[in-house]
């Protein structure tokens, strides 16, 4: 899996450069067969703000942004988004699954 990061009109710390990498890490263990991931902070109108975006094997697209007083905090908000989207779309796909026996 490829992960990207990066920044936009800001520059981030080499700790949290690792602790986005450690977070696609955690997100593409909870996907079967992760794509490509990408990890964009950025600061809009004075305010930081982290997207996080993973590729899954079934064309899914897994999408979340936050935006808080800091791109820690940010990060960390992107990542409840995302991971609430992959357990919903595991959700779907058991249901699938049962409703098909």
């Amino acid at each position: 899996m490829n992960t990207s990061i990066t920044a936009r009109h800001c520059e981030i710390s080499d700790d949290l450069r690792a602790r986005a990498e450690e977070i696609v890490g955690r997100l593409s263990a909870l996907v079967s067969r992760p794509g490509d991931a990408l990890v964009v902070f950025d600061v809009e109108g004075g305010e930081p703000t982290a997207e996080i975006r993973l590729k899954g094997s079934r064309g899914e697209d897994f999408v979340g942004g936050g935006s808080a007083r800091d791109h820690r905090s940010a990060l960390d908000r992107a990542e409840e988004k995302v991971r609430r989207q992959i357990e919903k779309a595991g959700a779907k796909r058991e249901r699938g699954v049962k409703g098909t026996a």
